[in-house]
């Protein structure tokens, strides 16, 4: 597999990120052909390496009611879907009606339109006026809103549930002292602040991809 910029974390060793990727069995048709735009149209996905990983955690915790806020064009929604099975709801969030309109072809031909709600519009604001609690939430927004979509998510988030956030290594930058202007990785690196400081959470940062915190609500 030919790792795009978006698959590259910045801080592995290419030697060892490619391995990584070229250990993994070949997607089905739909799934490598969202790989495909993405990379051509440059829209961030998760990949199939994170993907993975996020359906594990699914599949272990039992998780059928799942809130996904920020979605984009539904790649990581298929995979959350697929895990989740036949009895899964997911509900799928952006704020863009044109990347929506091109994840729900792709949710009905990749046969799990059934088992996700398209809600388009801001994820913080859908999550807070979403309906009980829910197994698992996957946060995938703009990484300025990571502490007010922890703040609006984990309320939400059943006792053992799990909140699991990408991008939290945001290419090293987090690690590193970040400009007074660039809200993106003050944004993360206050969210990883607060998730290791919160006593209600038990919180692991994989340093997979971009990085990739998960969190289970005690």
């Amino acid at each position: 597999m030919i790792l795009s910029k978006n698959l590259r974390s910045g801080y592995i060793q290419d030697d060892v990120e490619q391995y990584v990727y070229d250990l993994l069995p070949e997607r089905d048709a739909v799934v490598s052909e969202i790989e495909a735009y993405a990379a051509e149209h440059d829209v961030p996905i998760i990949g199939p390496a994170v993907a993975r990983m996020l359906a594990l955690f699914v599949q272990v915790s039992g998780a059928k009611r799942i809130f996904e806020m920020g979605s984009a064009i539904g790649y990581s929604t298929i995979w959350l879907a697929r895990a989740a099975g036949p009895k899964g709801k997911v509900i799928y969030t952006d704020g863009d009606p044109e990347k929506a309109k091109r994840a729900k072809e792709y949710f009905r031909r990749a046969g799990v339109a059934k088992r996700i709600e398209v809600r388009v519009g801001d994820a913080l604001e859908l999550v807070k006026k979403a309906a009980g609690k829910f197994d698992l939430i996957f946060n995938d927004v703009n990484k300025s809103q990571y502490p007010a979509a922890l703040r609006a998510g984990l309320p939400k988030v059943r006792r053992g549930g799990l909140f699991i956030t990408d991008n939290t290594l945001w290419s090293g930058k987090a690690a590193r002292p970040a400009a007074l202007e660039d809200a993106d990785t003050h944004g993360i690196q206050e969210f990883n602040r607060v998730v290791y400081a919160t006593k209600e959470l038990y919180p692991v940062l994989i340093p997979l991809r971009d990085g990739v915190t998960v969190c289970q609500k005690l």
